[in-house]
């Protein structure tokens, strides 16, 4: 069984086989590993049941996204099994291949992607009139995360799994405002 974690927004979500739960956390750090846990018994699943993880790299929140990479790799490490890193853009652009991503970053631009379009920021300007170069615009609706474990297959059938590393389109704040 595929384990999606995601910590990317606000809340932690969490997909296992056709199972699906969102959970609102104040504070994700700890609570990450205590939902997690009790999302797969919940699930009827041990650890041992897990074959593979697969995290969202982002974009997202800066903090959430390295958090659930560092857990799932911890996991990862510990079970002997593939941790899997997966982006918003893959999880939209599996649903509507043809579409163009924009994900409201909440500072006043876009993070957007397509295919034949590197991941990038964009400002709302440019977005309206880069848009129109596809037949239509995804990313104001929440991604459906179980898209998530048939990409972490195909990404280990293709032998295509690379290290899961945060997607970073821009600086932390602290990078921004360094030094000032």
């Amino acid at each position: 069984m595929i384990l999606i974690i995601n910590t990317s927004g606000k809340d932690l979500e969490f997909v296992l086989g056709d199972k699906y739960k969102s959970v609102a956390a104040e504070k994700q750090s700890t609570a990450l590993p205590v939902e997690c846990e009790k999302f797969i018994n919940e699930c009827g699943a041990t650890w041992q049941d897990i074959t593979a993880i697969g995290v969202v790299i982002g974009p997202g929140s800066f903090t959430g996204i390295r958090l659930g990479i560092a857990y799932a790799k911890g996991i990862g490490m510990g079970l002997n099994i593939p941790v899997v890193g997966i982006s918003m853009f893959d999880l939209y652009l599996a649903a509507t291949p043809d579409a163009f991503v924009a994900i409201d970053s909440g500072r006043g631009d876009f993070f957007v992607a397509a295919n034949g379009l590197d991941p990038q920021t964009m400002e709302i300007e440019e977005l309206e009139t880069k848009q129109m170069e596809w037949p239509r615009t995804v990313g104001h609706r929440p991604a459906d995360l179980k898209l998530g474990v048939d990409i972490v297959e195909q990404k280990i059938t293709s032998g295509n799994i690379e290290p899961a590393v945060p997607m970073y389109l821009r600086p932390s704040y602290a990078e921004e405002n360094k030094g000032k």
